[in-house]
């Protein structure tokens, strides 16, 4: 196997060989949640799609040679307009929203980054940044407001392929009597009286949504580092601003690697609240498991659209049973061969990891322990199997719509309907307890059940 890792690299829209400024610690930065409302299933993407990346590359460089950040933003518009129509403060908004989003994270058992800034504890990182652009000339005050100068940078537009023409004839951009160009964007604004605010040389005020991740990002992995991350909805403005302010306050390129995972649809549409087809992710708690919806979120590759069905889950569902039949607890540290690991690091190619892991399972299921050892191994490496048997039998019990006294009614239902040779209401009990996840088997004249 290559041992390079290859990760597209929106930068130049190319598949790369990955070159970490410095092996023995390389750095990425995800961009986390806006804790204004609970994290729907196209949050859930990159949560699982980075935390892999993670893996990949600690499996490569070793458990304390990477360090990821993903911070949490809880200052935000959205997060003021979500509190008052509410009708709750923002400390507990922000704070129930962050619980949510870490219960989510949990459930798709994604691993704990090395640092989760939030926004408001680095209020003053964003504005010595501010203070540095205005004296380098990136920036301008008007109105106690603070606008970084677009055309200051002269390679805006580098990420997403749009140049300031475009900009300037664009609908999406924000108007306002404050700004010299209507492509500059906000890096510092007064608040309202009822709105959070904080000190600074401009009068009170917060600073821009785009700022944050360029502070925080400095202070825990310098000016520059090795891969940023988040959704392609990010790319333009998000991305592509915190790319401008950065560079511009430290003088330095800024990520080397720009990564964004692919949107999910819904019956092939974006998901959107105007649609009314967002699923928050806690809405799945007590259907499935939530490796379930790991496993469909990695079914298609990141950087493609993929479409979000019911027939994904039940499949991802059915794939898990199988396999939890061949599940065998390593006892010792056992490797996965290099060829089956192969895919993971050809640009996190998880489709091609999974096809791998069928070919370990029907190896396994015809093998020896060793082999199963091999193929629970495969799996627990990108954050499946990793729970015993019986908890996974468990929870399939608990989401049961039929409770075990009402299975071994039917079930001595049926057999007196088979002793009386009424076949027919043998069959429609059978397939009844099927129609509710039970299937039923009849050996050496007894019958038992077990969950679909």
């Amino acid at each position: 196997m290559n041992k390079d890792i290859y990760l597209t690299n929106s930068l130049g829209g190319k598949k790369e060989i990955f070159k970490p400024i410095d092996p023995n610690k390389v750095k990425m930065y995800v961009c986390g949640p806006t804790v204004y409302d609970d994290p729907h299933i196209g949050n859930a993407r990159p949560l699982v799609v980075f935390d892999i990346l993670f893996k990949v590359l600690k499996c490569k460089y070793g458990n304390k040679s990477v360090t990821y950040v993903r911070n949490i933003t809880d200052i935000d518009d959205k997060i003021i307009e979500s509190a008052k129509q509410k009708k709750i403060s923002i400390d507990v908004l922000t704070k129930k929203i962050t619980n949510s989003f870490h219960n989510d994270c949990d459930y798709l058992n994604c691993e704990k980054p090395s640092f989760e800034p939030k926004a408001t504890e680095n209020i003053s990182l964003m504005v010595e940044m501010i203070n540095v652009l205005l004296k380098n000339k990136n920036a301008y005050e008007k109105n106690s407001h603070v606008y970084f100068d677009v055309s200051s940078f002269k390679d805006y537009g580098k990420l997403s392929n749009k140049n300031i023409d475009e900009l300037k004839a664009g609908a999406r951009v924000e108007i306002s009597e404050n700004k010299k160009n209507p492509e500059d964007f906000v890096l510092w604004k007064p608040s309202n009286k009822d709105e959070p605010s904080w000190d600074s040389p401009w009068g009170k005020g917060r600073p821009g949504w785009h700022l944050e991740c360029s502070a925080m990002s400095k202070k825990y992995l310098g000016d520059t580092f090795d891969i940023h991350g988040g959704g392609r909805d990010l790319i333009f403005p998000h991305h592509e601003n915190e790319i401008a302010q950065s560079s511009c306050a430290n003088n330095k390129s800024f990520s080397n690697y720009w990564i964004h995972n692919g949107f999910i649809t819904i019956a092939n549409e974006k998901m959107a609240k105007s649609q009314g087809n967002i699923f928050k992710i806690k809405d799945f708690y007590q259907k499935y498991n939530g490796q379930v919806l790991r496993l469909a979120l990695i079914s298609t590759h990141y950087k493609q659209a993929m479409d979000w069905s019911e027939d994904l889950l039940t499949q991802s569902k059915k794939t898990l049973d199988k396999w939890y039949e061949c599940q065998k607890k390593p006892k010792g540290k056992v490797l996965i061969p290099d060829d089956d690991l192969a895919p993971l690091y050809d640009d996190l190619n998880t489709p091609g990891f999974i096809s791998n892991i069928h070919k370990l399972y029907d190896k396994a299921a015809k093998g020896s322990d060793k082999d199963k050892e091999i193929f629970t191994t495969a799996c627990n490496f990108i954050g499946l199997l990793t729970e015993p048997i019986s908890k996974w039998q468990e929870f399939k019990k608990n989401i049961l719509e039929i409770s075990e006294e009402e299975i071994l009614q039917k079930i001595k239902d049926r057999n007196t309907a088979r002793d009386n040779k009424n076949y027919q209401l043998a069959d429609e009990i059978r397939n009844e307890l099927l129609d509710k996840g039970i299937l039923i088997e009849d050996k050496d004249d007894k019958t038992t059940w077990k969950i679909k």
